[in-house]
């Protein structure tokens, strides 16, 4: 975890619980002897991170539609942090702004870029009930929507075609992209996870699969899963070059690399790549400019 992450020690209860009582419900005894909350259930991580945002980010409220990815707040704070030095490399402007690519109806990369680095952001989106509940978020704390601006993608093809304005800059991009290639690679990885938080229900249909972390089709999965997604961003950035700073985004499955370094390479493009980890979780950021 980046050095600068506020996330370091354990999950103080208390005093999250001070900031959203609703919490209270979910809170128990582990074995090791602490305090604790059930990874596996849904509705319990969903209040963790409404107290995490109230307790550590100063949010009034943040809700989610059910189903709908609830991220882990630590993991998002490492990204907006590596980011930060990123833009270190070329001297740090007086005022940033970035664009979040599929930010959902969580909007979590741009509250966060807001209240840890006062950075303005764009949000995209092509689901327009993502767009209504990032909205919501963003309105119900006083500034962010003074600085958090969330524009709908009206065209799956397109990434950044009909969100940058003309004319308008960026001084970076971010994006976590969908990562499996199918419904049933997304389901299957989702047992997996659900399987590693001790929960062992003995599932058989999709249905009876309770996604801990929730997510829809597009935050999930899409035809080609993670490094197609990735090589067409890749491609579209270049018509965008001289509007964006850096192009970044996580990359969760290694072996991904070698054919996105490829394409890099292959348009003239300055790449590095960031690890990022977070306990057991290795991840990394790939970041490309022009």
């Amino acid at each position: 975890m980046h050095p600068n992450n506020n996330h370091h020690a354990p999950y103080d209860f208390k005093a999250l619980i001070q900031a959203h009582p609703l919490l209270s419900k979910y809170v128990h005894v582990g074995k090791a002897g602490i305090d604790t909350i059930n990874f596996a259930d849904t509705n319990a991580v969903v209040h963790l991170n409404t107290a995490l945002l109230k307790h550590h980010y100063g949010l009034n409220d943040w809700r989610i539609p059910p189903n709908y990815l609830c991220p882990p707040i630590p993991g998002r704070a490492d990204y907006i942090h590596y980011l930060k030095d990123l833009l270190a490399q070329d001297g740090l402007p007086t005022h940033i702004k970035g664009l979040d690519i599929g930010t959902g109806a969580n909007c979590i990369y741009p509250i966060l870029a807001n209240r840890i680095y006062q950075w303005h952001m764009i949000g995209s989106d092509i689901n327009p009930a993502a767009i209504s509940y990032a909205k919501a978020n963003i309105n119900a704390t006083k500034g962010l929507n003074e600085a958090i601006e969330i524009r709908h993608q009206t065209t799956n093809a397109h990434i950044f075609e009909g969100i940058l304005l003309e004319n308008e800059y960026v001084h970076f991009t971010m994006c976590n992209p969908p990562f499996h290639a199918s419904e049933e690679e997304a389901l299957k990885g989702t047992l997996r996870k659900l399987r590693n938080l001790g929960d062992q229900a003995p599932y058989r249909t999709k249905k009876e699969i309770v996604l801990n972390f929730g997510g829809q089709a597009n935050e999930l999965w899409c035809n080609g899963g993670e490094a197609l997604f990735i090589k067409r961003m890749i491609k579209q950035s270049v018509a965008f070059k001289s509007r964006v700073g850096w192009f970044t985004t996580l990359v969760s499955k290694k072996e991904h690399l070698p054919k996105l370094y490829k394409q890099l390479s292959k348009l003239k493009a300055t790449h590095q790549t960031i690890p990022m980890a977070q306990g057991h979780k290795q991840s990394r950021i790939l970041a490309w400019k022009f």
